[in-house]
């Protein structure tokens, strides 16, 4: 396995089915890797790239908490595979002399990641197998009524007015 590092390109939302989309872009290149999510994770990574805080914490705040309650530091996120559409992510974290590896959903890590300011890795082969191309930000969402790439702000606020039933099933 070839690691990739990535970091959060933007925030968006597929025209097709109104589902939020995190596309993750190489550091050192122009692939990118495009991961469908949920409109609660969307939120949590939207409010942290806008740098906001709530007096309470939420679940990703929680987390942090743990992970560093407990001692452990997070070392990367890794987003090691897909499988039927559905994408696997791992939380690698030291605690002491031990490196534990936690299952997670990869908006939950790119979520807590952005919290520790902890690195994001993709398995190479995830950011080769993608068709999509980063839109020049000029062209994304000018046009009344098409949906883009939103800033934190935007994206929070038009997830905010969401309803379920506004999302479809992603279909590559």
């Amino acid at each position: 396995m070839t690691l990739v590092e990535v970091k959060v390109q933007s925030l968006g939302l597929d025209r097709s089915s109104n589902t939020p989309v995190v596309i993750l872009q190489e550091l050192s290149g122009k692939r990118v890797l495009p991961i469908w999510i949920g409109p609660g994770e969307a939120s949590a990574i939207a409010m942290e790239l806008a740098g906001m805080k709530f007096s309470r914490p939420l679940t990703h705040d929680l987390i942090v908490s743990v992970i560093s309650g407990l001692g452990g530091a997070l070392q990367r996120v890794l987003i090691s595979r897909v499988v039927d559409n559905t994408y696997y992510a791992e939380l690698i974290i030291r605690s002491g002399d031990n490196m534990i590896s936690v299952d997670a959903r990869p908006s939950d890590s790119i979520a807590v990641a952005l919290r520790l300011r902890a690195k994001i890795f993709a398995d190479d082969s995830l950011l080769n197998n993608t068709s999509i191309e980063i839109a020049e930000e000029a062209e994304v969402g000018e046009e009344e009524g098409e949906r883009g790439a939103m800033n934190p702000e935007e994206l929070k606020e038009y997830l905010r007015r969401l309803n379920p039933e506004d999302f479809g099933r992603f279909m590559p």
